[in-house]
């Protein structure tokens, strides 16, 4: 794919006897949101870390613009993309504002910018500036997961890699929170890939849905695509969404 900005070439990664990845091919264009799903242990997390090189490649090839990722140095290669993590990963011995810094200034920025990026990344996650100087523990979880998105975006990547990002929210902070990150990648113009347990989650915010099992793409495609699938792993998950709308229809009394 020329245009790809994300490319996976025949990817195999192993773990000890263990084949995560069997000869992975993927390719996504700028501008798409992608969600990865699938059964745990499926490969969906690894296939993800190929990306920034978390997870180092036994076979294949992983290109970012057209870029062999491996000619590129690893921390180089990780400043480049940001990376949201379920257990968000604050550093707790640092403020709001000194977890957010923390990729500019390995990059040398001014301090004068790293200041204003700080406040403007703040405003764009929806978080009061008055939290910069609090400590991560005296945030809420759902505070704590927009920091963590900040801190990804703080080095204004193009590419945002997310690992069940909401997993450890309650409903209502999940649905907000999802919904504002889908805003910000069209606003900022992201491509992002995100792995999920939560089918419903994929559907509503990703503009393609990849399947992956046993360390191969079982499907790929639009969500409306999938729906109509005859694979029997990919329907069930498709339906996994209906099925929940329809129970709680019935317990509510909605379908009378």
């Amino acid at each position: 794919m020329a245009d790809a900005k994300i490319e996976l070439l025949e990817v195999r990664k192993t773990y000890g006897g263990h084949v995560a990845l069997c000869g992975v091919s993927l390719a996504i264009a700028a501008g798409t949101f992608v969600a990865l799903v699938g059964a745990s242990g499926s490969g969906k997390t690894t296939l993800l870390k190929t990306i920034n090189g978390l997870a180092a490649i036994d076979a294949g090839q992983v290109r970012i613009d057209g870029e062999d990722a491996r000619a590129v140095p690893p921390h180089v290669l990780r400043r480049r993309i940001g990376y949201v993590f379920q257990e968000v990963g604050l550093f707790p011995h640092l403020t709001v504002a000194e977890n957010i810094a923390i990729t500019p200034k390995l990059l040398g920025w001014d301090p004068a910018r790293i200041a204003a990026r700080v406040e403007a990344l703040l405003d764009l996650v929806a978080l009061p500036r008055e939290v910069a100087g609090r400590a991560p523990a005296a945030l809420s979880g759902g505070q704590r997961q927009r920091v963590g998105v900040a801190r990804a975006l703080a080095a204004e990547p193009a590419v945002m890699l997310m690992d069940e990002p909401f997993g450890a929210l309650d409903p209502i902070t999940r649905d907000a929170l999802g919904t504002d990150v889908r805003a910000l990648h069209e606003r900022l113009g992201l491509t992002t890939v995100m792995v999920t347990h939560d089918m419903a989650e994929a559907v509503l915010l990703a503009d393609r849905i990849v399947v992956i099992d046993a360390g191969v793409v079982l499907a790929d495609g639009p969500p409306q695509a999938l729906a109509a699938s005859a694979e029997p792993k990919v329907r069930a998950l498709m339906d996994a969404p209906r099925r929940q709308a329809a129970r709680l229809a019935e317990r509510l009394g909605l379908g009378s």
